[in-house]
C-alpha cells in the first residue's frame, strides 16, 4: 500500500537533528524527501562517530527513506536547479539562521513567486523575528531560556537523555505545522511560510507546570512537581542491584493496587496525593522498600499487578522486549555494504496507509543523477555540472 503522504514532494535543506527528524517522519509515511546537501561535506551529522560503514549511526537513523542531491547553492546555476525543483515541490524545509536563504535568493518570498502553493517551513532557534533572531543556540540553551531546565531533575537542573527542544519543540512541531499548512492549502489554494522556533516549541512543553504556576504563583523548582519527584506515587526508585523501577501510581486505584501488592496497606491514605513535607518521608519508605530486591525480582513481583510499576530498561533490554517487538518498533535490515543492522520502527500505525522503510539512509549525492534526469538534464550536462563542482 502507498503511505499516507505518497505523492508529496519535500525539499529538505536542513542538517543535524531537528529538520532531518521532521522530514524523516514525512519520508516514513511515503513522502518523496530530497535531502539537498553541499557537495563538499553534506550534512555535518554524517561524520559524527560512531559509524556504521562510512556513515554516522545518527545519519543512518535520521535520513532513511530519503534521496540525496548535492547542490552548491552559492552558484547561480545550482540555484536554477533548486528553483526548478521548488516549482514542482509541495514543501521546502530548512534550518538555517533567519535570512540565510533570502541572501541566497531562495527565501520564501522568492520561491513563492515560482510556486504559490509551496509550504515553506523554517526551523530556527529563536524564530524569524524577535530580540534573539540571529543568536546561535542549541537544545540545552532553548531549554534553559524557556524555563524547562529550571524545574527538570531533582535538586538541580538536569539534562534530558533526549533533545526536547530539537525533537519536540522543533522537528515534531514542524511536521505538525507543515501538515496543517498543507491542509489549509486545500481551502486557500496557496501555501504559506511556517516559522518554527525551537525555543517557542520548548516553552509550550511547560504546559503542566505553567498551569500550576498561574494557579498558585509558586515558581517551579527541580523535584518539587507532582510529576517530577514531588510525590512518592510517581517516582523512580533504585533496586538492590543498582537498577531502577518506575512507579506511576497516580490514580487511587493504581496506588491502592501498588500498596496491596507491596504489602504496605499503611501507605494507602488520602495524603498520598497531597504535596507537603510528609512526601519526603513516604518517598524514603518506598525507596527503602525497593532496595530490598533486585530488578528481576521486582519485575516478577509486580508482573500481575495493575499499578503502573515498570522496570527502567536499557537499550539492549528494550530491543528484546515484547512491547517493542509486538509494535514493530525495531526493524532488522541488511545493507549491501554495512551488513545487518537494527533500525528504529515507525511510530504511527495506519490501518489503510501504513508507513514503510523502503530505503537506507543515502550516501552523499547518491541520487543526484536520477533527480537531475527527472528535471530533464542530459548525461553530458550532468557530467559538466559535476566537474565544475555545482553538484
Amino acid at each position: 500500500m502507498q503511505g499516507a503522504l505518497s505523492g508529496l514532494k519535500v525539499l529538505d535543506l536542513s542538517r543535524l537533528l531537528p529538520g532531518p527528524f521532521c522530514s524523516m517522519l514525512m519520508a516514513d509515511l511515503g513522502a518523496d524527501v530530497i535531502k539537498v546537501e553541499n557537495p563538499q561535506m553534506g550534512d555535518y551529522i554524517r561524520s559524527w562517530p560512531p559509524k556504521i560503514g562510512a556513515n554516522s549511526g545518527f545519519h543512518v537513523v535520521l535520513n532513511r527513506n530519503k534521496r540525496s542531491l548535492t547542490l552548491n547553492l552559492k552558484n547561480s546555476e545550482a540555484k536554477g536547479i533548486f528553483e526548478k525543483l521548488a516549482a514542482g515541490a509541495d514543501v521546502v524545509l530548512e534550518g538555517f539562521r533567519p535570512g540565510v536563504m533570502a541572501k541566497l535568493g531562495l527565501g520564501y518570498k522568492s520561491l513563492e513567486r515560482i510556486n504559490s502553493r509551496l509550504v515553506y517551513c523554517a526551523i530556527s532557534g529563536y524564530g524569524a523575528d524577535g530580540v534573539l533572531v540571529h543568536r546561535a543556540g542549541h537544545d540545552v540553551n532553548y531549554l534553559g531560556l524557556t524555563g524547562v531546565l529550571s524545574h527538570s531533575g531533582k535538586g538541580s537542573p538536569t539534562m534530558s537523555g533526549v533533545q526536547i527542544a530539537d525533537l519536540g519543540g522543533g522537528g515534531l512541531l514542524a511536521a505538525f505545522a507543515i501538515m496543517a499548512a498543507l491542509f489549509a492549502r486545500e481551502r486557500l489554494g496557496r501555501g504559506q511560510f511556517v516559522d518554527i522556533s525551537m525555543a517557542d516549541g520548548a516553552f509550550a512543553w511547560n504546559c503542566m507546570r505553567w498551569g500550576k504556576f498561574i494557579a498558585d504563583g509558586k515558581v517551579p523548582e527541580p523535584g518539587d512537581g507532582m510529576l517530577n519527584h514531588g510525590l512518592a506515587c510517581y517516582n523512580i526508585y533504585q533496586t538492590m542491584d543498582g537498577r531502577h523501577m518506575s512507579l506511576g501510581a497516580l490514580e487511587p486505584q493504581f496506588w491502592q493496587s501498588f500498596c496491596r501488592t507491596a504489602g504496605r496497606p499503611q501507605w494507602d491514605t488520602p495524603r498520598y496525593f497531597e504535596p507537603g513535607a510528609h512526601q519526603k518521608e513516604l518517598i524514603e519508605s518506598v525507596a527503602e522498600f525497593f532496595r530490598q530486591k533486585s530488578l528481576a525480582q521486582w519485575v516478577e513481583h509486580f508482573k500481575d499487578a495493575n499499578c503502573c510499576c515498570e522496570p527502567v530498561l536499557n537499550f539492549e533490554e528494550v530491543m528484546q522486549s515484547e512491547l517493542i517487538k509486538d509494535r514493530a518498533m525495531v526493524v532488522d535490515l541488511i545493507h549491501e555494504s554495512w551488513g545487518a543492522y537494527k533500525q528504529l520502527g515507525i511510530a504511527p500505525k495506519f490501518s489503510l496507509t501504513p508507513g514503510c522503510l523502503t530505503s537506507h539512509a543515502p550516501e552523499l549525492g547518491e541520487h543526484t543523477l536520477p533527480i537531475l534526469e527527472e528535471l530533464g538534464y542530459s548525461a553530458a550536462k550532468i557530467e559538466e555540472l559535476k566537474n565544475s563542482g555545482i553538484v
